[in-house]
Order: structure tokens, then C-alpha cells, then sequence
């Protein structure tokens, strides 16, 4: 069984930008992104339009060069194991920030590791709590360009760390989005009622954002919604309702990383009207506002691609998140409905930045964040697109598809009809499936293969590849010249287990999730 299923079903999505990679700065046409090619990796996504793009050439995937649990008491549920484990965050001296469950329930600490051996310099725990749900869900830091570090702490407040490269116990700072000492006064309260539920994303000032939501009462009157704290500590907060225009939405969807536009300016960011948890919100939108101010922008409702007066589904037990491209276009995931119409894949939906227009939709979206690829890497590519978009593009047996699960690199300026929807899609420019035989499935779809496993997949400009873990054990490289598998690792023997990142260091190793434990590969 598989990977990212919703109620023992699954789903996919892609990305690309054009990108001199053996130059220090990376500059796309008609967009003002420019970012250092050495960049570290921040958090979800990488960067906070969550590109997903290499801060440097990753290194040959000849070995194992070290490994660490993510989870100390992993719960498997049967032979999966459904839980979201958070991104990694890598400092510019390499230094691997990892975010580590620690109990059978909750319980969460950060641990620093020295990139190059993976060497514990500190560690230091948190008293986060997860928030209700059905999977769990991702507990998830974030490292600032000035070199803070963030993670999640109880009653929505958060802690920080000045010196993330030490090797001693470092200094922690705690801020709560609506007063420290609100917090303090009423500790048990707070922690009680509201839980920080998304990945946390950093501007390039430093300032951060992160959902949070609010299930019982508190003194200050919370409700769900989105935070932003400010390098100094001023916070402010705006609720999800608000945003939305509608007094039914109830908080951002859990695991939904926030994203930025290239100049930083507006926040986008998905809500739904679950005010807990839910496999299915009956529906949700994706919102824009001022990052400085939180001020409402734009607003658009999720429809489904094939049945567009029905509504999308905005699901909790997902991770899709928002990623910019670099033309500013929006692309976020949701799941079909009726579902699993369309097998369980879900739809990638398109936006133009001020979510004004609905542009072409991916035919996969569930639990994947698209990831860019410049058009570079793919030599044969002639199209005018000036980028082009990376995903998963599973076919879940267990929703009506063959178990030929791939993964895509799509056009998202050019169309196709897609032959299992029927529904007009991004035209696929390059697939390639999984290698291993499902034996679970093979009896009866002799073509059918483990899932890919990935919610967003690291895209390397310098060796036009793409690194992708699978729910086989292995990690691959996927050659996009030769359209080959070109290089693999065997991480374990494999199992079904929720959607996880790859990451590249800014040395070049490579790092990636499979069976609750974190591999750093390289030559």
C-alpha cells in the first residue's frame, strides 16, 4: 500500500526555471528573482517561493555517507508508516538542522549535525504539540538568510537560535505572535488550544510566517489563521476568515507552507473550513496578503478541474503548499471532486499572482508541491515556455489507475488532453515510472510499480537531474538528458509511507527520508 494515499488512495505534481548554473547568480527572464546559487536550504521547498532548485551540484549517489532518525518511536500503521516528517534546514558552513519526533504520540526535538558527518554538535527540544489530525503531521523549522534559526513550540509560540553553527548548547529565544507574556499568563491555556500547523517560511529580511490554528477558547479570542514575526519580535497576526472573506473558512490547511512572491510582497498561503482536521474540507481557498502588513489581497475558491461548479477538495492529511514561479505564476495542489475521479491524482491548479486568472491545471496535485526546472536541462525541449515544472504523476491502483506511478516534467504554458480525466492539461514533456514491480499489485497490472514518494523533489540545474526517493528504498537520479534512471541507492528495503522531501546540501550531498530516517548521500 502506498505512499500519500488519502482514505488508501494517492496522487502528483512538477516545475521548472531558466538558470546559468555554474554562475554565482541565477536570473530569470521577465522575473526580478535572483538568488545566490549557494543559497542554503532554508526549509520546505528551499527558498520561500519553495523552487525546490540545488544550492549546489549534488554529488554521485556512491554511498551512504551517514544517516540519523528523524523519529525515535516511529508508529507504523500495518506495514505504512503515515507520517509527514519536516524538512531539514542546512546553514551556509553546513550545518544540518533536523527536526526529530522523539515519542510514540508527539514529544519533538531539533538536532545540529555537522554536514560532513553527520556528528551531533547540539540538540535542543521543544515542547510542541501537534494539533488534532489523522496522519501526523509535519513539524517543520525554518533557517533565515541572517542565520536564525525557528522551530515550532507549544500554544503557538516559537523558539530561536542566533548561533545555529555552535558546537555547545545555544541560546533559545521564545516569541508567541500575540504577546509573550499573554502566553506566560495563561501557558496551559494556550498550549492547550492552539497549535502552529504548517511548515514555517522566512522572507530574505528575515521575518517569518506560519499557519497556526485554534480548536477551544482562549483570553485573547484567537482564531486560526496566519502569523508574521518580524526579525525584532513585532508580530501580528490575521485570521484565516478574514482573509478568505468568509466567516466558515476556520485555518490554514495543516502542512500548507507559505509561500512568497519573487519580490517578497505578498504572501500565499491555502485555508479551509475544517476546524480540526480533515481527510475531505468540503472546500478552501487559496489567499493572497501583504506580507508586511497581512492585509487581505486577492482570494480565489478551488474548484475541481473536470467539474468546475464543484468544489476542490483542500485536504489536512496533504502536504501541498504554494510555489511561485519565476514568472510569479501560483501552483497548488488540491484533491478532485468527486473523488477519485481522477484516480486519486488530484489537480495541480495554476494561478497568475494576483489570482485573477485561472491559468492550465497539472493532472496531479495530491500531497506534491511542484518543483522548477529550468528549461535547460531538458536539451530537446523547443517549446516557449521559459520554464517548466517537475512532479509526481502516480496512478494509484487502489483509486481506478494501472500502477504505472511516474514521475513528470510538464509544460505548464502548452496543452495536452489528458487520457485518464479527459480533462485539457499541462502537456507532459518528459515521464519516467518507478523501476521496481509492486508485488502487491503486479497479479492483477502486471505494469504496476512502488509509488514515488516525494512532496517535492530537488532539481539540480549543474547535472540536469532530478533527485527523487521512492517508496522501493532507493533514491534516484533522474538523468532529464537521457531521460534514465542514472544513478540509485538502496536507503532500506522499502514500505508505503507519506510523502517526504529531498534536499541538496551545500556541499552536494543529497538527503532523503525513507522509513523514518534521515540518509545523507554522496560520493
Amino acid at each position: 500500500m502506498g505512499c500519500g494515499k488519502v482514505n488508501n488512495f494517492r496522487l502528483l505534481d512538477f516545475r521548472h526555471v531558466f538558470c546559468m548554473a555554474a554562475m554565482v547568480g541565477c536570473l530569470v527572464p521577465g522575473n526580478i528573482r535572483a538568488q545566490s546559487y549557494r543559497f542554503p536550504w532554508g526549509g520546505y521547498g528551499h527558498d520561500a517561493q519553495h523552487d525546490a532548485i540545488a544550492p549546489a551540484p549534488s554529488q554521485p549517489l556512491n554511498r551512504i555517507v551517514w544517516q540519523t532518525p528523524v523519529d525515535l518511536n516511529p508508529q507504523y500503521s500495518g506495514s505504512e508508516l503515515l507520517i509527514h516528517y519536516g524538512s531539514p534546514s542546512i546553514t551556509r558552513s553546513n550545518t544540518v538542522i533536523v527536526p526529530v519526533k522523539t515519542g510514540a504520540a508527539g514529544g519533538f526535538e531539533v538536532e545540529a549535525l555537522t554536514g560532513a558527518t553527520g556528528a551531533t554538535n547540539w540538540v535542543q527540544a521543544s515542547d510542541y504539540a501537534l494539533p488534532p489530525h489523522s496522519w501526523t503531521p509535519s513539524f517543520s523549522g525554518v533557517l533565515t538568510p541572517k542565520n536564525r534559526f525557528y522551530f515550532p513550540g507549544a500554544g503557538g509560540t516559537v523558539y530561536y537560535c542566533d548561533t545555529p553553527d555552535t558546537n555547545a548548547s545555544p541560546v533559545i529565544g521564545q516569541i508567541a505572535f500575540y504577546g509573550l507574556a499573554n502566553y506566560m499568563a495563561s501557558a496551559s491555556t494556550y498550549s492547550n488550544n492552539v497549535f502552529i500547523d504548517t511548515p514555517i517560511t522566512s522572507d530574505r529580511y528575515g521575518n517569518i510566517f506560519f499557519g497556526f490554528q485554534v480548536i477551544g477558547s482562549t483570553p485573547l479570542n484567537l482564531q486560526g489563521g496566519i502569523a508574521r514575526i518580524d526579525y525584532n519580535g513585532t508580530c501580528t497576526w490575521l485570521a484565516a476568515s478574514n482573509a478568505a472573506g468568509d466567516s466558515a473558512i476556520k485555518k490554514v490547511s495543516q502542512n500548507c507552507a507559505p509561500a512568497l512572491s519573487n519580490d517578497h510582497k505578498t504572501l500565499y498561503f491555502a485555508v479551509n473550513n475544517s476546524s480540526t482536521w480533515s481527510d475531505f474540507s468540503d472546500y478552501g481557498y487559496l489567499v493572497s496578503v501583504d506580507s508586511r502588513t497581512l492585509s487581505p489581497i486577492a482570494k480565489v475558491r478551488l474548484k475541481d478541474v473536470k467539474n468546475p461548479g464543484n468544489d476542490a477538495y483542500v485536504p489536512d492529511d496533504g502536504t501541498a503548499s504554494p510555489m511561485v514561479g519565476p514568472d510569479g505564476d501560483v501552483y497548488y495542489g488540491v484533491l478532485e471532486n468527486p473523488f477519485p475521479a481522477n484516480h486519486d491524482r488530484g489537480w495541480m491548479l495554476h494561478f497568475n499572482g494576483a489570482l485573477t486568472q485561472s491559468k492550465l491545471p497539472g493532472a496531479f496535485g495530491w500531497d506534491d508541491t511542484a518543483s522548477v526546472v529550468p528549461a535547460s536541462m531538458v536539451p530537446f525541449y523547443h517549446g516557449s515556455s521559459p520554464y517548466l515544472l517537475m512532479t509526481k504523476y502516480n496512478n494509484y491502483v487502489e483509486a481506478g489507475g494501472n500502477g504505472v506511478n511516474k514521475i513528470a516534467i510538464l509544460d505548464p504554458q502548452n496543452t495536452e488532453t489528458d487520457p485518464i480525466s479527459g480533462a485539457t492539461t499541462m502537456n507532459e514533456v518528459l515521464t519516467i515510472a518507478g523501476p521496481t514491480p509492486d508485488a502487491e499489485f503486479t497479479n492483477e497490472y502486471p505494469n504496476a510499480v512502488h509509488e514515488w514518494c516525494i512532496n517535492s523533489a530537488s532539481i539540480d540545474p549543474s547535472t540536469k537531474s532530478v533527485l527523487a526517493n521512492n517508496e522501493d528504498g532507493r533514491l534516484y537520479r533522474w538523468d532529464l538528458t537521457s531521460n534514465t534512471l542514472s544513478q540509485t541507492n538502496i536507503l532500506t528495503t522499502g514500505l508505503g509511507e507519506a510523502y517526504t522531501p529531498t534536499i541538496v546540501g551545500v556541499n552536494g550531498i543529497v538527503y532523503a527520508i525513507n522509513n523514518a530516517i534521515l540518509f545523507a548521500i554522496g560520493r
